[in-house]
């Protein structure tokens, strides 16, 4: 049995008897998508037709969208339907005879006229002089005006007469859209509350025989595993560590975050009155303030060069104090680090090395967009015979080009402990101009000699951060949001992995 009812818009809530889902489904599509205004629709419900296979606990098992086009008259087809075409209007207007033009334009509508005039002699059936127009044929059928009427009654025309109707604009499109439902094997008036779980009530009442359980579904996907992120720090540091030892570097040992003024600064032949040790730079311990271990003799080799020079150096020609170099501070540089593995290294026989850090620095900043007071450092070396500025260009093409940074220019710089040193500048395609990355150069002998190197052995290295690459690479423009109290966990959990240079 199928029952098919018309609705209208208001006539859509008594679908609440079928289901709840109808409801929703059936207000969705019975609007207009051009004037969002409600439309008739036609609904069939099938109470007879055989169910399909069943699927889980449908309400309604099937549904399928039904689109029906027909014509309708447009308002000046139902005119010409009522009263007849122009052309058979202007036709029976003309007596047997002749009539002058002017006599019978004015018994017509000037519109009605014109089209008529069009028309009529398009089908031969009047002879349209300059002043006199006269009949070509005795006896004309109103072919238009019936089919009009066939149109108007749902009756079925030929697709040549439709075509030539809409050319006249005297029928238009109609679509109605509507839906078909079909009862399913569950379906039931009210809805019916299953249960999910077997509890220890029902064993032992015994209910559980009578209880209709919900059926699983093995394809449902199972709560989100909770587990630990990697930081996009700590991605990027995993990509440039790969890359330090592909180029066959070592990895110097970087857990000291407190240092000794000593390693920090005057080891690197940095003078005790430079603007960066001012505590407004510098992050300087309370407690324990000094340290108790340096090795001595170094530390007066170190003493002498700042004082009074050496190793063809005239020195900084100053007092230097013992107990400004035993402060403990924060690391400002992980190449406090790089000074006491050189410094290792010069007391066995010579062997060239490659070393690298990746690790957090600490400096005493205003906190803004670009920078915090705690930050990670990168830092590579090479010690061995005979280097040059040529092998520290070379090294920084090799190692750069491996992050996919191929255009490099260098610019001269000073830092107290390297002498050549240079600033390196890579071009952003994005940016569409030349941005600082790091900085670079050679370790002073005053540094190097008072360790115990050998005099032909040179030092190259360069340095940069990590949170620069690494906002670039996720599109961060503030560092906050990338390091601190601020970082944003959802970002910790769905950021993408990193491949440099890919």
């Amino acid at each position: 049995m199928s029952n098919v009812v018309n609705l209208g818009p208001s006539e859509i809530c008594n679908l609440v008897r079928i289901t709840d889902y109808c409801v929703v489904w059936a207000n969705k599509t019975l609007n207009d998508k051009r004037s969002n205004k409600p439309q008739n629709t036609t609904l069939s419900i099938n109470t007879g037709a055989s169910p399909p296979p069943p699927r889980r606990r449908p309400c309604l098992q099937d549904q399928e969208d039904i689109k029906r086009e027909t014509w309708v008259l447009t308002d000046e087809g139902n005119m010409y339907a009522a009263s007849g075409s122009p052309e058979v209007q202007l036709f029976l207007a003309i007596p047997p005879e002749v009539i002058p033009r002017e006599e019978l334009q004015k018994k017509l509508d000037p519109l009605l006229f014109k089209i008529g005039c069009a028309q009529a002699a398009k089908n031969k059936w009047v002879e349209m002089g300059k002043k006199l127009v006269s009949r070509k044929v005795e006896h004309v059928d109103d072919k238009v005006k019936n089919l009009l009427l066939q149109i108007k009654e749902g009756q079925v025309v030929d697709q040549d007469d439709i075509k030539a109707l809409k050319g006249r604009k005297l029928i238009a499109p109609q679509t109605w859209n509507g839906f078909s439902l079909k009862k399913g094997p569950d379906y039931a008036p009210q809805r019916k509350k299953v249960a999910a779980d077997l509890t220890r009530e029902m064993l032992q009442s015994g209910d559980w025989k009578n209880v209709e359980f919900k059926e699983y579904n093995f394809n449902a996907k199972g709560q989100p595993i909770e587990g630990g992120h990697l930081h996009p720090l700590n991605k990027v540091r995993h990509q440039l560590r790969i890359i330090f030892l592909q180029m066959g570097f070592e990895e110097m040992p970087t857990d000291r975050y407190v240092e000794s003024s000593f390693w920090n600064f005057d080891a690197l032949f940095q003078p005790q009155q430079h603007p960066a040790r001012d505590s407004h730079d510098t992050f300087y311990l309370k407690d324990p303030s000094t340290t108790r271990e340096l090795p001595e003799d170094y530390v007066e080799r170190v003493k002498r060069v700042h004082e009074s020079g050496g190793y063809g150096s005239r020195g900084y020609a100053y007092d230097w104090s013992r107990k400004e170099a035993n402060k403990n501070l924060l690391r400002t540089h992980t190449t406090a680090v790089s000074a006491r593995m050189l410094y290792m290294l010069a007391q066995k026989p010579f062997t060239p090395k490659r070393y690298f850090s990746i690790d957090r620095v600490f400096r005493n900043e205003a906190v803004d967009r670009t920078h915090l007071a705690e930050f990670h450092h990168i830092e590579g070396l090479i010690c061995d015979r005979g280097l040059t500025l040529g092998d520290l260009i070379g090294v920084l093409h090799d190692f750069f080009s491996r992050l996919g940074m191929s255009k490099l220019r260098f610019k001269p710089a000073y830092n107290p402990y390297t002498e050549p040193s240079m600033e390196i500048f890579s071009y952003h395609d994005g940016l569409k101009k030349w941005v600082e990355i790091g900085n670079s150069g050679m370790f002073r002998p005053e540094m190097l000699l008072p360790m115990g190197l050998p005099e032909d052995v040179r030092v190259i290295a360069w340095g940069l951060s990590l949170e620069r690459p690494t906002m670039i690479l996720y599109g961060i423009d503030n560092i906050r949001d990338l390091f601190g109290h601020k970082v944003d966990l959802g970002l910790i959990k769905t950021n993408p992995i990193c491949r440099l240079g890919a």
